[in-house]
């Protein structure tokens, strides 16, 4: 069956740490390294309640200023170091609108409350015709139930979408309801797989 809708993952895809060095600098900061601030930000209790819309964005920033012993006053400045290193691959959004008119082009990402408020100010939510965020939804992928929440929304069979992520996880999770997956590598060879994809009627 041809392909009708192409859903796309958001952070590590779209947008992508490209330079450490902020985060690094942070974690140093804080006599930690790298990955040890990675987890503190993602991997805390506070980000998974974030992610399911229990609490909102600033109430886990809040947490996380608290573990490091700052104060509230600090939180804009430790939010951009950490992300100071994250930029949106242009030419996967000019890729994404082109898609628009011939495919239903879709986001799946699981992310914080803050996320719909970036990508309007960041002018990216045209890219989309539907919009699913794990906070806004109340789930998280691998679930299944977010996937059908997509499909649903998009009006598409799941024999009729592809989903573009950077984790094998939540592929082999849209394959086993029925979509196609795209594993987000290397930004090239990834997107060479998808026309391949596309172009099969």
């Amino acid at each position: 069956m041809a392909i009708r809708a192409v859903f796309f993952d958001f952070g590590g895809v779209i947008m992508r740490t490209e330079y450490q060095a902020p985060r690094q600098k942070l974690a140093e900061r804080f006599n930690m390294d790298y990955d040890e601030m990675d987890r503190a930000v993602f991997g805390s209790d506070s980000a998974r309640r974030a992610s399911v819309g229990e609490i909102t964005e600033e109430a886990h920033w809040a947490a996380i200023l608290k573990r490091f012993k700052q104060p509230a006053s600090e939180m804009q400045a430790f939010r951009d170091h950490f992300f100071g290193g994250d930029v949106v691959d242009r030419k996967l959004v000019e890729y994404i609108r082109s898609l628009r008119g011939e495919f239903h082009t879709g986001l799946i990402s699981n992310a914080w409350s803050g996320l719909r408020e970036f990508i309007t100010k960041e002018k990216l939510i045209d890219l989309f015709d539907t919009v699913i965020i794990s906070a806004e939804v109340g789930v998280t992928k691998p679930s299944a139930r977010i996937y059908e929440v997509a499909l649903d929304q998009a009006k598409v069979d799941a024999s009729e979408a592809v989903f573009v992520d950077d984790m094998l996880v939540n592929i082999e999770a849209c394959e086993k309801v029925g979509m196609k997956g795209i594993l987000f590598n290397d930004p090239e060879k990834s997107l060479s797989r998808l026309d391949q994809l596309l172009k099969v009627k």
